[in-house]
Parts: structure tokens; sequence; C-alpha cells
């Protein structure tokens, strides 16, 4: 019950140090969720989505985004896709895309559904977790996010440096050769 180097002498001392204890613990936790924000809620997109959808389709969707990245990165008319203003540049290249994730998702989930794959909910969590990474990595590498959106600083160390961007572009992948049975 130490705060500054005091101790509590009366019971709304104790109160007092208690109250501002809990007001930096909840502060320091609202600081950690902000600058997060973006990966959690990324992660909680794709957890529920292979919780409820089912795993074979989680790992559809997770192959998806690599082969998308492939036709994406080969797309011959991106230069057709508008310029300006910044935000309509970047929505147009997102929609590229998801709409490549989409075709590709179709594809791969009548391929890949299947009654024996297994992936616990530890691996579900770490997958979850790296497929939204991922994202977060492929829109700091590929998309013109910045001209839209500043990252807080906590997520640039993590996505922003170019050593990084293969680091969490191959993770999923590693994470389904040893998570998925």
């Amino acid at each position: 019950m130490y705060t500054t180097g005091m101790i509590a002498t009366t019971t709304a001392d104790a109160i007092a140090q208690v109250n501002a204890l809990a007001t930096h613990t909840a502060l320091s936790a609202w600081g950690f969720a902000s600058d997060f924000l973006i990966v959690i809620i990324l992660f909680a997109i794709f957890f529920l989505f292979a919780w409820y959808v089912g795993r074979g389709s989680f790992v559809a969707l997770l192959l998806a985004l690599y082969t998308a990245y492939a036709l994406y990165v080969a797309f011959p008319y991106t230069s057709l896709l508008p310029t300006a203003p910044a935000m309509t540049t970047l929505l147009a290249h997102i929609g590229l895309y998801a709409a490549m994730i989409l075709m590709f998702y179709i594809i791969l989930h009548r391929v890949i559904v299947s009654d024996f794959l297994y992936i616990g909910i530890f691996g579900l969590i770490v997958l979850s977790f790296l497929g939204a990474a991922f994202l977060i990595a492929f829109a700091y590498h590929v998309f013109p996010v910045a001209s839209v959106y500043q990252f807080t600083p906590a997520i640039d160390i993590l996505f922003a440096p170019k050593e990084y961007f293969f680091l969490w572009f191959i993770a999923p992948a590693i994470g389904l050769f040893f998570l998925a049975r």
C-alpha cells in the first residue's frame, strides 16, 4: 500500500491509495487497449469467424489471404484504380484485395472443408492473432494507409520496419503448419 513512500495511517488514506492504484492500473490497461485496438478488433473478427463458421473455413480464409496477395501483386490493371483522393485510393485497393480474397475463399472453402482438420482453442487464438497481424503488416507495406490513417507508435514499432513484413507475412503459414492437424 505504498504510492508515494508513505504508509496509510487511516482508513481514508488507505482507500485513497487503493483508488489511486486502481485508477492508474485502469488507465494503463486502457492505454494498452487503445494502442492495439486495431489488432484487437481484427483478432476478434478472425476468432469469431473461426468459432462460428468452423476451423476448415478459417483455414480457407487464411490461405485465401496468401493466394489473393499473389494475384494482387501481379494484377496488371492497378493503374486504372483511382489515385486521388487518398481515402478513395485506399478503399479501391482494399476493395480489389477483398474481392480477390472472396474469390479464393470460395474456391478454397470447397476444397479444404474437412472433418479431419483439428485446431484447438489455443491454436485458434494464435492463428487469429497471426491473421490480424498479417493484415496490419499488409496495410503498412502494400496499401496506401499512411496517407489516411496514422497508427500508434506502439503499432509502428511492431509493423512499420520493412524487415518485419516478411515475418508477419509468413507467420500464419507457419502457425498453420504447427497448429493444424
